[in-house]
This record gives C-alpha cells, sequence and structure tokens, in this order.
C-alpha cells in the first residue's frame, strides 16, 4: 500500500524516495490512486514555504513559490505542456502527423510560448495573493486528481507509452480517491467550489480535445492536462 505511494511520489516528483521501498510494486496501475495524495505533499511544502515568505515581497515571494513548485515536479508536466502545443499546432488537425511530433523531444516555438504563458498567469496569480493558502492546496491536489480521472475516463493511445500501464489502476479505489479530493476540496468553501468549477471545465476541453484529435490522450498530453488545470484553479480563485 505504501510502496504504492511512494511509487507515485517518485514518478510525478523529484522528492527522495529510497528504490528499495518502491521498486517491488506489483506495477504502474498502484500509483494512480495515490496521485491526488501527492498533489496533497506538495500543496503541503508550498503551503508551509508561503508561511515562510509571508512577511516578503509579493512578487519575490510568487517567483519563489514557483520556483520551488517547478523543482518539486521537475518540469515534467511542463514538458508535456510543451510538447503536445508544439503537435497541436503543427499537426495541422491530422491525427498521426500530431503523435509524430509529440515524439520530438525539441521544443518549438509554440512549446516555449505556451510553458512561458501558463508560468507567467500562475506567477501572477500568486502575486495576487500574499498568502495563497486555498491555492496551494488546491491546485497540486486538483491537477493530480485530473490524471487520475484522465485515466479511468480516457483512451491510452500509445502501446507501450510511459502511462499505458497506469490504464489497469483499480476503479474502485480511484473513484473513492476521487470523492475524496472533491470532499477536500470543498473543505475550502467558496474557494473550493470555484477550483471544482475550474478544474472541471478545464478537463472537459483537454478531453474532448484530445478524443477529436487523437481518439485518446498520451503521457504527453497529461502533462499538459495537470498543468492547465493547475493554472485554471490559480487564476479562478483570484478573478
Amino acid at each position: 500500500m505504501m510502496r504504492g505511494l511512494l511509487a507515485a511520489i517518485a514518478f510525478l516528483t523529484r522528492l527522495p524516495v529510497p528504490p528499495r521501498t518502491w521498486a517491488g510494486t506489483s506495477g504502474p496501475p498502484v500509483q494512480l490512486p495515490w496521485y491526488p495524495v501527492v498533489g496533497l505533499l506538495i500543496g503541503a511544502i508550498l503551503s508551509g514555504l508561503a508561511w515562510l515568505l509571508s512577511r516578503e515581497p509579493p512578487l519575490l515571494a510568487a517567483a519563489l513559490l514557483l520556483l520551488v513548485w517547478v523543482g518539486i515536479t521537475g518540469g515534467l508536466h511542463l514538458d508535456g505542456l510543451a510538447d503536445s502545443t508544439d503537435a497541436w499546432v503543427g499537426g495541422l488537425g491530422d491525427r498521426a502527423r500530431t503523435l509524430d511530433i509529440m515524439k520530438d523531444p525539441r521544443s518549438g516555438p509554440m512549446g516555449v510560448t505556451a510553458i512561458g504563458v501558463v508560468l507567467l498567469l500562475k506567477f501572477a496569480a500568486l502575486a495576487a495573493r500574499p498568502e495563497p493558502v486555498a491555492a496551494l492546496w488546491l491546485a497540486p491536489l486538483l491537477g493530480r486528481g485530473a490524471l487520475t480521472l484522465a485515466f479511468m475516463s480516457t483512451p491510452y493511445v500509445r502501446s507501450g507509452g510511459m502511462g499505458s500501464g497506469l490504464a489497469g489502476a483499480p476503479r474502485g479505489a480511484c473513484l473513492a480517491v476521487l470523492l475524496l479530493t472533491a470532499l477536500l476540496s470543498l473543505g475550502f468553501g467558496f474557494h473550493g467550489v470555484r477550483a471544482l468549477v475550474a478544474a472541471a471545465a478545464t478537463f472537459s476541453f483537454w478531453r474532448w480535445s484530445v478524443m477529436h484529435r487523437l481518439g485518446g490522450m498520451t503521457g504527453d498530453t497529461c502533462g499538459a492536462l495537470t498543468e492547465l488545470v493547475e493554472m485554471a484553479v490559480l487564476v479562478a480563485l483570484v478573478l
């Protein structure tokens, strides 16, 4: 049980995890129900840092929070965002061409622009709230809860891809953790409601887009989903 959590931490973050504690898991599916918990862990780290920076200038605090946020994940999801954006623009509506471009490890101008825009919006949202407690808990929680929901509801189109093994995750455990994620979000009151609405709208648009273009999702589009949900939640809590 704990090995699944440690495996999820090792996959989604750059936090140190002893390899021996998770190398013996039965496979990637055991990780998936733990993804929102990893989001809570990230939220706890960011909230603690926000408390330490509460007396610093808001712009500096926001920049440092975002720096640590990116560092915790190692830019994993930003890479998926860049690859997905390049593929979506360069693919010109063609499925095969989109998938081919997504395989290219190089980032084109559209991918770089997408990263810049998402980070800018995150920074602006964080700077608008010197002590963004609700945002720092809700954004990473819902960003990773969206991944669990994606693997439960959307086909994975690359056989042998990084996320292909997650498709067999236990549905009961995933449904339970998604329900708990929603309840935890509602614990933040009106902030939680706004965050859930923003996350649900972003997920719905993302799923329609990948189904319409690809007939399913890839690891890169999942990374893009996490970044977009986090951004949407942060912005929604400021507007």
